[in-house]
């Protein structure tokens, strides 16, 4: 009896979710561009936003994002598709950073994020593989200091590469959050105490790193 009760409860939550589920549309009016360059284009006949970083900023991890305008998140699902290429003339150390950032504070002083290294997904090193995925909280928890600090502990492994769409969906519960790729059913990472502590609400961005030329499309954010 338990058993059913507890199935039937995560059934309504599921139901709720489905309900509350906002597609949020990515036309110019609707963003704000912060350090990035927006543009409207078509891949494989499909619309999607182009976000390039500003290749003049200096220093990794930065506010560098479309922010998505009138949409306050704090706990929920954050689901959107991704691709990622190099931009021009990029470096050897750049990655194609792609990512989401949430709880983005006023003027941008404060957020958190996941995004990915899709160059590491396969590279020929293992250590580069182990760095294919990243949290940092800005400004003061940069992926650097998370490495030298905690190793391992904010990174992890998945299966990715640039120029293909991958699917990112982040979960948000208080001090956690947990990122799934694609259709896997088990997150690829997994954070337990989000350094900007466990209340916060703000903001939804859609996050590119330096040199990265980022395409996004087929956001969707549920709300709890």
């Amino acid at each position: 009896m338990k058993n059913m009760k507890c199935i039937v409860s995560v059934g309504l939550l599921l139901i709720s979710h489905f309900l509350n589920a906002q597609k949020v549309d990515l036309h110019a009016d609707h963003l704000t561009a912060s350090k990035v360059f927006l543009s409207a284009e078509k891949l494989e006949g499909k619309k999607a936003l182009k976000v390039l970083a500003d290749t003049t900023i200096e220093g990794f991890d930065e506010p560098t994002f479309a922010k998505i305008k009138d949409v306050d998140f704090e706990n929920g699902v954050i689901e959107v598709k991704v691709l990622s290429r190099l931009a021009k003339n990029a470096p050897e150390w750049a990655r194609g950073f792609i990512g989401v950032a949430f709880r983005i504070g006023e003027n941008n002083t404060r957020f958190e994020c996941i995004y990915i290294r899709p160059t590491n997904g396969r590279a020929a090193d293992q250590i580069r593989r182990n760095h294919s995925i990243q949290y940092f909280a800005f400004p003061d928890y940069k992926f650097d200091r998370l490495r030298k600090e905690s190793p391992e502990k904010y990174e992890s492994y998945a299966d990715m590469g640039l120029n293909e769409w991958i699917t990112i969906k982040i979960v948000v519960q208080d001090s956690k959050a947990e990122l799934f790729l694609n259709d896997n059913k088990q997150a690829s990472l997994l954070v337990n105490d989000l350094k900007l502590g466990a209340k916060n609400s703000g903001a939804i961005g859609l996050w590119v790193g330096n040199w990265t030329e980022g395409y996004f499309r087929d956001l969707k954010v549920i709300k709890q």
